[in-house]
C-alpha cells in the first residue's frame, strides 16, 4: 500500500508498504476513504514527540471502509462505513469502563502516561496512522462509529478527534450560562471550542492568537471577537482589562507546545529541549483568567515537565481541568449537532490533496501559507 512515512525532523515522504493485516481476533483492516492533517502532527513532524521512529505513518483523524474483520469481532462486517477515535480503547479496563477511554490500560500498557494513538510514535505504542491507504484497528467493537448512510465522510471525519476534543475544552470550562470564554489558538481545535462554548451558554467568547487569517476565519465561522496579541503589547493585561479589570471566567489553551510569543519558552522548550515545548499559552491562560475561574487545556503537552506557574494558580483559586479527550464518549452527541445543523465541521476544511501530496500538504499546513486551516488527503486522488 501508499502510505506517508517520517523521514526525520521535518521531512515526509510517501512511499511503499506492507498492507496492515490482523493482529488480534478483535481487529478490523480499514480501507481509508479521508484522513486529515492534524495541529498535533506537527509535533511529529517537528521531532518534538519522544520514539517518533524513521518509517512510522502518521495519522489519527480518518475514516474507512472495513475490509476485512477478525473472528470476535461482533458490531462490524465487511462494507460498513466508520469514522475512528484516535485513542485505542479496550473497552474493558478500569478507565475504560469508568468512560475515561483516553485513558486506557491495555493498549498502550508500557506508558503510563498515554493509552495506544493512532500514527503517534511508539510513545504511544507504535500504532501506524490513517494517512494511508489501509490501517488495521485493534478494539474494532469499541471505537469506531458507524456513519450514517445518508451522510458523507467529511460531514462527520472531525468526529474522531478535533470537534469532541475542542467542545470537551470548554465543557471543562464548566460554562453553564452567560460566562465569559477566552481561547487561545484560533486552529481548528480552538473554533470547535469556541463553537461549543455558545451551545453551553457562554455570554462572550474571544479569539487569540497571532496570525490574522486564522482569527478572521474564527470571527466568521464562531462568531467570536478576536485580539491578536502581537498588536496589543501585554496580551494578558490587555484581556483583564477587557473583562472589568479581573479577566474572564473561563481560559481554554487550544494551543499546546509549540506556542508562540515567548522567546525564551520557544528557546527553552524547542530549542534546547529543556522544558517538554513552549508553555506560553498556559502561563497566560493562568495569569488572565480572574480568581475563582477555571483553565481548559487541550493543547498538547509532552512530559516529563514545563516551567509553569503554578503558584499563582494555587493562588488565586483556580480549577485546571486537562485531558486528552475521551472521544468516543462524546461522538453520538456531536453526530446530532452535526445533523441538526448546529455545527458544519466540514466548513473549516480549506484545502484537500491526495495521498501522494501529503508532504506539500503538511508543510502548508506547519508554515500557515495560503490561509490553510485544515487540509484533508484522500487516496487514490489527485
Amino acid at each position: 500500500m501508499r502510505a506517508l512515512t517520517y523521514q526525520g525532523p521535518f521531512r515526509v515522504r510517501v512511499e511503499n508498504k506492507p498492507d496492515p493485516r490482523l493482529e488480534h481476533p478483535q481487529d478490523v483492516i480499514l480501507r481509508v476513504t479521508k484522513s486529515a492533517i492534524c495541529g498535533s502532527d506537527l509535533h511529529l513532524l517537528h521531532g518534538l514527540v519522544p520514539d517518533t521512529r524513521v518509517g512510522h505513518t502518521f495519522g489519527h483523524e480518518f475514516t474507512g471502509v472495513v475490509e476485512e474483520t477478525g473472528t470476535e469481532v461482533s458490531q462490524l462486517r465487511k462494507g460498513d462505513r466508520v469514522v475512528v477515535p484516535f485513542n485505542i480503547s479496550c473497552g474493558g479496563c478500569f478507565y475504560c469502563e469508568r468512560g475515561l477511554t483516553a485513558l486506557c490500560e491495555n493498549s498502550n500498557p508500557s506508558s503510563d502516561v498515554a493509552c495506544g494513538v493512532y500514527g503517534y510514535s511508539h510513545t504511544t505504542g507504535g500504532y501506524d496512522g490513517g494517512q494511508a491507504e489501509y490501517v488495521r484497528v485493534p478494539y474494532a467493537d469499541v471505537g469506531p462509529l458507524k456513519i450514517p448512510d445518508d451522510m458523507e465522510d467529511e460531514e462527520v471525519l472531525f468526529l474522531g478527534d478535533i470537534l469532541p476534543t475542542g467542545y470537551m475544552g470548554a465543557e471543562m470550562g464548566e460554562i453553564k450560562g452567560g460566562e465569559t470564554v477566552v481561547v487561545f489558538g484560533a486552529g481548528p481545535v480552538g473554533v470547535f471550542a469556541m463553537r461549543s462554548a455558545w451551545l453551553m451558554g457562554a455570554g462572550r467568547v474571544v479569539a487569540v492568537d497571532c496570525v490574522q487569517y486564522r482569527l478572521d476565519f474564527a470571527e466568521r465561522f464562531a462568531k467570536v471577537e478576536t485580539v491578536n496579541f502581537q498588536e496589543v503589547g501585554d496580551v494578558v493585561a490587555y484581556l483583564k482589562e477587557m473583562f472589568e479589570g479581573r479577566g474572564p471566567d473561563v481560559c481554554i489553551d487550544a494551543v499546546g507546545m509549540e506556542a508562540e510569543g515567548s522567546t525564551s519558552h520557544r528557546v527553552m522548550g524547542l530549542g534546547l529541549k529543556l522544558e517538554a515545548g513552549a508553555p506560553t499559552v498556559l502561563s497566560w491562560c493562568i495569569d488572565a483568567v480572574r480568581k475563582g475561574g477555571n483553565v481548559s487545556i487541550v493543547g498538547v503537552y509532552g512530559p516529563p515537565w514545563n516551567v509553569m506557574p503554578i503558584g499563582t494558580a494555587m493562588n488565586k483559586g483556580l480549577t485546571l481541568r486537562m485531558n486528552q479527550c475521551n472521544v468516543r464518549r462524546y461522538m453520538p452527541h456531536l453526530l446530532k449537532h452535526i445533523r441538526e445543523g448546529r455545527i458544519d465541521a466540514k466548513a473549516i476544511i480549506t484545502h484537500r490533496f491526495g495521498l501522494e501530496d501529503a508532504p506539500e500538504a503538511y508543510h502548508l499546513f506547519a508554515q500557515k501559507r495560503d490561509g490553510c486551516v485544515k487540509c484533508v488527503l484522500t487516496p487514490g486522488h489527485a
